[in-house]
């Protein structure tokens, strides 16, 4: 690893938590003395979901994404030679981080890189679990969380959570000829599949395959409802804006096939600021 002026790089902001952005508030409004903790967690998973978007080449991008695996397992052992480990590496201990939801963020944008298919909404519930509900994990561990109950209900926030950027980001996924995060059933239905349709023809049809999901994704929101009052507001406060964005989508008829629709920075500080009014 470099010397110690490189983990400022992962002090708080950092590029997985600018200005203006959704991870941004929610770290805002954390205690201040785990704000550079928290956005080092949210580093980490940048760095690894960035695989799928820096890197065009499958071959490449899986070679990339086995290197973060294996450069994890570094960190853990106080070795590691990205910056980023000067500061996991205290963390993990002082928090007594487990590997398992680090490897889950790797598993879950392996899943994504590969294409695999999921069969119905649950296993797609369970996809956004590997990804943000493990993040949503080991934020909890760094307040303290360490209860079988707690951890299971930020796993689903997170879950909730990585539900509607799937929805918000499954435009530009099938720009990018991957498909599988879509589940099965719900193609079948539309009349359309995995084999008998190609990313791009998916696409001319997206919005109402979306608007189907929704309610799904609105039911998982009302299943994790009596155990929200009690999660950090880093958390908290990313739920809210999920329910925010999911709103606007739904508000332009899922219009997400070309386009990338988000919450002005002005919306997201003043959703923050109220929940974070709430403790």
């Amino acid at each position: 690893m470099q010397g110690a002026p490189a983990a400022t790089e992962w002090a708080f902001p950092n590029p997985a938590t600018p200005p203006g952005s959704s991870a941004y508030y929610s770290v805002r409004f954390a205690p201040l003395g785990l704000r550079d903790d928290l956005a080092a967690l949210l580093g980490w998973r940048h760095l690894v979901r960035s695989v799928v978007d820096e890197v065009s080449d499958r071959g490449v991008a899986a070679r990339k994404l086995a290197w973060w695996n294996d450069e994890f397992e570094r960190i853990f052992a106080g070795t590691g030679r990205h910056p980023i480990g000067l500061s996991l590496g205290p963390l993990i201990a002082r928090a007594k981080l487990p590997r398992q939801p680090f490897v889950d963020i790797v598993l879950g944008t392996e899943a994504i890189l590969a294409d695999r298919r999921v069969r119905d909404v649950a296993a797609l519930a369970a996809l956004a679990d590997l990804d943000l509900g493990a993040l949503c994990e080991l934020i909890a561990r760094a307040h303290g969380e360490t209860t079988p109950a707690g951890l299971a209900a930020v796993r689903s926030a997170g879950s909730y959570c990585g539900l509607v950027e799937l929805v918000r980001d499954s435009g530009r996924l099938l720009r990018h000829e991957r498909c599988g995060f879509l589940p099965e059933d719900r193609l079948s239905r539309h009349g359309m599949s995995h084999t008998a349709q190609t990313p791009t023809e998916i696409r001319k049809h997206l919005a109402p395959l979306l608007a189907d999901l929704a309610g799904d994704l609105e039911r998982h929101r009302d299943g994790m409802s009596h155990d929200l009052p009690r999660l950090p507001a880093v958390i908290r406060i990313r739920v809210r804006l999920a329910d925010r964005l999911l709103a606007e989508i739904a508000a332009s008829g899922f219009d997400v096939a070309d386009q990338r629709i988000a919450l002005t920075p002005i919306r997201k500080l003043w959703n923050a600021w109220r929940e974070s009014r709430r403790e």
